[in-house]
């Protein structure tokens, strides 16, 4: 597992330590990793959205699979 270094400022400091006081997390390092998850599912549903946003405005694919990737 990697480790980085990140500086922070005092009022994201103070916000850590209160996540922690409220019990969202057993560490520093927990609460951040659980942040950068969030992130990356929040990130995740909007590319389903976009997809489906595509699709009912005509913009998505259908068709066989094989007949679409001969077309690239």
């Amino acid at each position: 597992m990697a480790t980085i270094t990140v500086p922070l400022t005092p009022e994201l400091t103070a916000f850590i330590d209160s996540q922690l006081k409220l019990g969202h997390a057993k560490s520093k390092a927990e609460l951040v990793r659980r942040a950068l998850q969030k992130m990356k599912e929040d990130e995740f549903i909007k590319t389903i959205l976009l997809a489906k946003y595509e699709m009912a405005s005509g913009k998505g694919l259908s068709g066989d699979l094989d007949e679409l990737v001969k077309g690239f």
